[in-house]
């Protein structure tokens, strides 16, 4: 396992047969091409996917490439714009596969459309008040992503939940820097050889050389230049390519950043000693979960590593059904790694967990072919979800394995090689542990309405904005010394009360305006015209600097 880092982990990379015919069946699906939502191109704008005979060292693509392999490669280039126009349009399910493809779903447990508006409303609400709602309501937040993450609203709540988006604004145009600079040659050669295989399905990277693939590369290889002595690790592709099909290139790199130092540190580092580790808490904490299952791998002497090495790299983005994938990912952000566990435990106990399972498995490879064909009833988004979130696998149970295994290595092998920092469990542990003051988190609503509009659901009128204490004593202290008895009439009074106007100074009795100088009287309308026009011309500059990151809700 030791040389598979940045060239291929367990099956995450794949082999020529498996190659193959994974690019025969893009090309068949591109038969059927047409317009697909993003725009698509292929030649010099795009690092080009170099051809199938290049052999990667510690990889299963070091085995000599079968004899169509390259006319196979030259057909997975299907699909760019030039070469679709010709063929029927493509059918794309919502989640953007191609119908009928290895990544599309059939029937699909549907939210009531009432129902996702209200969840919406909902995360609208917290992400625009997003520090308070951390501070005081996680556990809330917490059941929120249980239940799911609308849609709509993923990409940016992914964003605010990995700590990114504060990333990002602690480091403004570093990602852009990063994607100027030439990058390492010798990552940029696995990088490139990696591109076509991730979800070659999906509408996004379905061209070679298409916007999609060229996004990735820049995603990846700025990664090698902000963590040079990490370099690249091909299971980091398919975790940057599902973050693209929620958010944009930038905010995609720093939720990637996010996953790898706080989430999941050294699992992507040369050793990938902290999988291996991850591994055996892993098969300690299934002891408890699943016995049955326990002692037969035990008896099979079956290593973890076998079987959860791509689960656990690649965050389940590779092994269970697409909806699956996105709800195990909305609780893994809020909550971190204990997910990851919990899933793999529950996807073992049912897989290995009773004698009738069990009778076809005698042997190893009837075991491990057992754990990579997995029944669809276990993977089914709504029977595991349940399953996660009942299942009784806590962060200190994960730590205190964590400790007893770590001892362990040491006693047999030593001291660890990668001094990754500690693992952070979720979003609330990362907020809580990120140095410094955290910048003041600053919602970027797509929909704009008047100060005054009524919001969909609210009753009555809008109130007027709440006096300060301050304010109460000033007006009470004019009250009773009789300097109110020269203001305005109550509705006078009630209008610039409701416009946010502050109370008139004390000092200056007020006139009657019918009594005023009629120079005084115009030169004060004047004054007024002058500060209205400011305000309105200061209220558009903020808008339309607001409206620059109108990208937060990606859909």
């Amino acid at each position: 396992m030791d040389a598979a880092h940045g060239r291929g982990v367990g099956g995450v990379g794949g082999g020529p047969e498996a190659e193959a015919a994974e690019v025969a069946e893009v090309a068949a699906g591109a038969e059927a091409a047409g317009a697909a939502g993003m725009a698509k191109s292929r030649g010099e704008n795009g690092p080009r996917a170099p051809a199938a005979e290049g052999s990667l060292s510690g990889t299963r693509e070091s085995l000599a490439p079968g004899p169509d392999a390259a006319a196979a490669d030259e057909l997975s280039s299907l699909g760019s714009d030039s070469e679709a126009n010709g063929f029927a349009e493509r059918r794309i399910d919502k989640f953007g596969f191609i119908v009928g493809s290895q990544g599309a779903e059939g029937a699909l447990e549907e939210v009531p459309l009432e129902v996702l508006r209200q969840r919406e409303s909902k995360w609208l609400d917290m992400l625009n008040n997003w520090d308070k709602w951390m501070a005081k309501k996680h556990k809330k937040i917490r059941l929120r992503c249980q239940k799911g993450i609308p849609p709509s609203l993923r990409g940016r709540a992914w964003q605010y939940l990995s700590g990114g988006k504060v990333k990002l604004q602690q480091n403004p145009g570093k990602f852009d820097e990063l994607d100027m600079s030439p990058g390492d040659p010798k990552w940029l050669d696995v990088i490139e050889r990696d591109l076509h295989r991730q979800f070659p399905f999906h509408e996004m990277f379905v061209s070679r050389g298409g916007h999609g693939q060229q996004d990735l590369f820049r995603v990846l290889k700025a990664y090698t230049l902000y963590r040079p002595e990490e370099g690249y690790c091909q299971a980091q592709a398919p975790i940057a390519a599902v973050l693209l099909m929620h958010m944009p290139a930038e905010q995609a790199f720093w939720c990637l950043v996010q996953i790898c130092e706080k989430y999941l540190p050294g699992y992507y580092s040369e050793k990938l000693e902290a999988i291996q580790l991850d591994g055996e808490i892993l098969f300690s904490l299934l002891q408890k979960v699943s016995p049955v299952a326990h002692k037969h791998l035990s008896r099979q002497k079956i290593d973890p590593l076998l079987y959860m090495t791509e689960w656990f790299m690649c965050a389940f983005a590779r092994t269970l059904p697409w909806s699956s994938v996105l709800r195990v990912w909305d609780m893994f952000f809020c909550e971190g790694v204990k997910i990851i566990f919990r899933v793999g435990l529950v996807l073992l106990k049912h897989a290995l967990g009773s004698p009738e399972k069990l009778k076809a498995c005698q042997g190893q490879y009837e075991t491990i072919e057992q754990l990579r064909s997995l029944s669809p009833k276990i993977m089914q988004e709504a029977f595991l979800v349940q399953e996660v979130v009942e299942l009784p696998v806590t962060e200190r149970q994960i730590e205190r394995e964590h400790l007893i295994q770590l001892r362990r290595w040491q006693e047999t092998r030593g001291e660890l090689q990668c001094c990754s920092p500690p693992r952070l469990h979720g979003a609330k542990a990362i907020m809580e542990a990120e140095p410094g003051p955290w910048p003041t988190l600053q919602p970027s609503p797509s929909i704009r309405l008047p100060p005054d509009a009524l919001l969909p659901g609210s009753k009555g009128k809008p109130k007027p904005p709440r006096q300060s204490q301050k304010e109460k004593e000033q007006w009470k202290q004019a009250k009773a010394s009789g300097q109110l008895d020269k203001s305005p009439v109550p509705s006078q009074a009630k209008v610039a009360a409701a416009a946010g106007d502050t109370c008139p100074p004390q000092d200056v009795p007020l006139k009657d305006p019918a009594h005023q100088d009629p120079a005084l009287q115009d030169s004060a309308t004047q004054d007024s015209a002058h500060h209205r026009s400011q305000d309105s011309v200061h209220h558009h500059s903020q808008e339309s600097l607001t409206s620059q990151e109108s990208e937060d809700t990606y859909l």
